[in-house]
């Protein structure tokens, strides 16, 4: 397969391999591509894909940290879907606010209904949606459905 033009490169002190494997095992379709070794004979790079996405992960050391100017988004098609991966992502982390969490490595993810930008294209309504959306933590899709639905009452 191709590369895609395009690819995100994640930096981690040292557990590049372990996060790859990490995030394989939460997405269907995802698997680890290769593994280059370093000039110690560990693994230096881990070329991985997520649900069809590739990624390349470095263990460059502990020079660069995460910080939360970026993080993957996840659309998830349902309740349950947004439960499981906000649990197992955010564990050993930290969740955040309006669907935003940091992983046990210290990257950011945003876990959100795939029905959201729905939700936010009428703008009659897009303001309520986003207040109760400003009000949550972990994303719940029967909350934003009734603040999409409210708006049009009044």
């Amino acid at each position: 397969m191709r590369p895609q033009k395009v690819r995100p490169f994640l930096w981690y002190n040292g557990q590049a391999e372990e996060a790859a494997k990490f995030y394989v095992s939460l997405f269907k379709g995802s698997k680890i591509n290769s593994t280059a070794p370093g000039p110690n004979g560990t693994v230096m790079v881990v070329e991985f894909e997520l649900a069809g996405t590739q990624f390349l992960a470095l263990n460059g050391g502990p020079q660069f940290q995460f910080t939360e100017a970026i993080s993957l988004t996840v659309d998830c098609d349902d309740q349950a879907e947004i439960d499981e991966l906000w649990e197992k992502l955010s564990t050993g982390g930290q969740k955040v606010q309006c669907g935003w969490l940091k992983d046990k490595y210290g990257l950011s993810w945003q876990i959100v209904p795939s029905i959201l930008p729905k939700l936010m294209s009428d703008p009659a309504r897009a303001g309520h949606v986003m207040q109760a959306l400003m009000q949550m933590t972990k994303l719940d899709i029967a909350g934003l459905q009734t603040a999409y639905d409210s708006a049009v009452a009044q």
